[in-house]
């Protein structure tokens, strides 16, 4: 019997080179948080790098866990893990309430470690949530997932800082748009291993585009070193302190909420459906790769959605090609200069390339909700809704501004909100109460309905 997709293991060429693609499509995702904490801290450079290539040898660890996998630990999808953004808020008020700032990321290693255990042990618990993810929840969700990550690629075409006096220039915008066009045009004309490859063909055909000008800078390779090693508790030893315990346990609550749901997605992509155990053992692995990563100086660690997009686009199932890409992460890690080549690829770059990507995601939420079920008036109202709630925080960033900074974790996440919504929504049109109205019907809201009395109805034309 042949295995499935998932399990098969590519020639080692093509490994490689769709494991590449896939660290180029996270790479901006992973190295942003450190950058962001870093900078509030006031590292050094010598030091940010540091962060910067701890985060990645972290990332590497945690997506070999949650690929390969050992004991009951790891979903075994093609599932690539990375330090989750949502932690970033909480740990920068972290740094603003410590005093003496070399104290800082101590505590927030002491933090992740204690929110990475716990999680760890609530994981066989929080699994069982999948039954509340039919496909009307899940293909929301889905959708919800390449919505919000679309803004992140409209920021990166527009340049790498929004107070440079480029930011948004035509340059920019073209060199996204000629990414993206690159992408496309691989994607109609070629064939094979080509075409499963446009997506890292394109962000170097833009990479060199970009270079007549100016907007490629090699000085990151140049100043890297050749080696080196996130030595173990860098910046010292962990501290535990209650306040910023509780702020990142929320933040792993949300992260695992966002897990699931993404292992939920993926399952439908590649064909082999997510379930409890494969759920909980998924949970395992995002938990205790952040339990571990603070060892090695780095942050809480996620899935990260953006390569679910890069799944459902090169049609690539294999988890094996998603571990050569830890590999990578891994190895960028202990080589400062590897982690600068993708470090060499523009914003604007990535952005064009994200656009592919981050659609891709959002259009097999489309295809999972076609089979929701939507002829039943229940579930075009759950959809509608979640998509509303999901969306605000992307429509109207302040919108929970008056709320507390611990609530704000959680409702600035649109795809934690619209998750919610949509499985309490699910809960109380499908599972509560009497189940008999509107079975099988739908009143569209667009459709005609009952005639208004004392108006005629308008009769249909010959």
């Amino acid at each position: 019997m042949a295995d499935h997709p998932v399990d098969e293991k590519l020639p080692a060429l093509k490994m490689a080179t769709t494991g590449l693609q896939h660290v180029a499509a996270m790479y901006a995702g992973v190295v942003a948080p450190p950058l962001i904490v870093g900078a509030a801290i006031g590292l050094t450079a010598t030091d940010l790098t540091f962060l910067t290539g701890a985060c990645l040898f972290t990332a590497g660890l945690a997506t070999f866990l949650q690929t390969i996998g050992v004991w009951k630990i790891g979903a075994r999808l093609p599932f690539v893990n990375g330090v989750t953004f949502a932690g970033v808020a909480p740990m920068t008020a972290i740094v603003a309430s410590t005093e003496d700032k070399s104290d800082a990321l101590p505590i927030i290693f002491g933090a992740v470690i204690v929110a990475g255990l716990l999680g760890f042990m609530a994981a066989p618990v929080f699994c069982k949530a999948v039954r509340f993810f039919p496909p009307v929840v899940t293909g929301t969700v889905i959708t919800l997932i390449g919505i919000s990550l679309l803004p992140v690629a409209f920021g990166w075409a527009q340049g790498p800082d929004p107070a440079a006096h480029d930011y948004g220039s035509a340059t920019n915008l073209g060199l996204a748009a000629g990414t993206l066009v690159v992408v496309l045009l691989l994607r109609r004309f070629t064939r094979g291993f080509v075409k499963q490859i446009a997506v890292l063909l394109g962000l170097v055909a833009g990479t060199l585009i970009a270079i007549p000008f100016g907007a490629t800078d090699f000085g990151p390779v140049a100043d890297a070193a050749v080696i080196g090693f996130p030595t173990p508790f860098h910046f010292g030893a962990p501290q535990f302190q209650l306040a910023a315990i509780l702020s990142l346990c929320v933040v792993m609550v949300v992260s695992m909420t966002e897990s699931t749901a993404d292992m939920l997605a993926l399952g439908e992509i590649v064909d082999r459906p997510a379930d409890e155990k494969t759920i909980a053992a998924g949970l395992r692995a995002d938990t205790l790769g952040s339990a571990i990563s603070p060892l090695f100086n780095g942050f809480m660690c996620s899935a990260f959605a953006q390569n679910i997009g890069l799944v459902a686009m090169t049609k690539i199932r294999s988890r094996y090609v998603v571990a050569a890409g830890g590999g990578f992460l891994v190895l960028m890690g202990l080589c400062p200069m590897a982690a600068s080549l993708i470090a060499v690829v523009p914003r604007p770059v990535l952005g064009g390339a994200g656009v592919v990507l981050f659609g891709s995601v959002a259009a097999s939420g489309i295809q999972t909700l076609v089979r929701a079920g939507l002829e039943k008036d229940n579930n075009v109202l759950i959809v509608a809704v979640s998509l509303a709630v999901g969306i605000i925080p992307i429509t109207a960033p302040e919108f929970y501004h008056a709320f507390p900074e611990t609530a704000r974790i959680v409702l600035d996440s649109g795809i934690s909100t619209g998750c919610v919504a949509a499985v309490l929504l699910n809960l109380v049109f499908n599972h509560l109460g009497p189940r008999d109205r509107d079975a099988h019907d739908v009143t569209h809201p667009m459709e005609a309905g009952e005639e208004i009395t004392g108006v005629p109805r308008t009769p249909a034309a010959p």
